[in-house]
């Protein structure tokens, strides 16, 4: 077994609330910007805001839901992020562009596991990116669902990506502080991704946030 995974809190509202999951053990924040569905979308300015207030090395990933180069790239100079989370999938292109411009931003693409098609779609990304996130979404639905579901998806699926990829894993949807334990046993990630599980009414529930790492000691 490696070591206990990172863990990423996605959904943060705002500076107190990326302070609250720093403070737990969160080694990443998740900004999530404009998005055709789902929660926790927050403004570009809140997101440059938090951005600069989170110090080194913890992870400031900006999700978005952007498609072309041009375009992602002038979202995350307005927003100043060291991480894009690229929630939608792009062309090949895209990621040389991505990585001719800015070259000191990680590059996280989301695999959103729905079949064993799904992996070498993450192989074939996993040459262009630091890392994969493997969620629970669907992308060929009339509105695009590209996360923040709070459902779990098939994890021996999520396994052999992990296996064969190449590069770090984050897994992501439905993860909670039941599950936790079987998700890591079965899939032995890099790092972690939640949101809805430790939330609140749309607020970061610091309890919850506790149970969480505690099952995950």
């Amino acid at each position: 077994m490696n070591a206990r995974p990172r863990v990423k809190i996605c959904c943060i509202a705002s500076l107190g609330e990326a302070q609250e999951a720093i403070a737990c053990g969160a080694s990443a924040v998740g900004l999530v910007s404009a998005m055709p569905s789902g929660p926790g979308v927050i403004s570009e300015k809140t997101i440059a805001g938090i951005a600069r207030r989170v110090p080194p090395p913890i992870g400031t990933f900006l999700l978005t839901s952007a498609i072309s180069a041009d375009e992602i790239i002038a979202q995350q100079r307005r927003c100043g992020t060291n991480t894009l989370q690229l929630c939608d999938y792009v062309e090949t292109s895209v990621y040389r562009e991505l990585r001719a411009e800015l070259p000191g931003i990680a590059l996280v693409q989301v695999i959103h596991v729905t079949g064993p098609e799904d992996v070498d779609r993450a192989r074939a990304a996993a040459e262009h990116v630091q890392a994969l996130l493997l969620d629970s979404g669907n992308t060929t639905l009339p509105v695009k669902l590209l996360g923040g579901t709070g459902r779990t998806h098939d994890w021996t699926i999520s396994r052999r990506i992990r296996d064969t990829a190449g590069v770090p894993i984050f897994l992501a949807g439905g993860l909670t502080a039941d599950n936790v334990a079987r998700a890591v046993a079965a899939v032995e990630p890099f790092g972690l991704d939640l949101c809805s599980s430790v939330r609140t009414d749309n607020r970061l529930d610091p309890a919850k946030l506790r149970s969480f790492f505690s099952a995950l000691a």
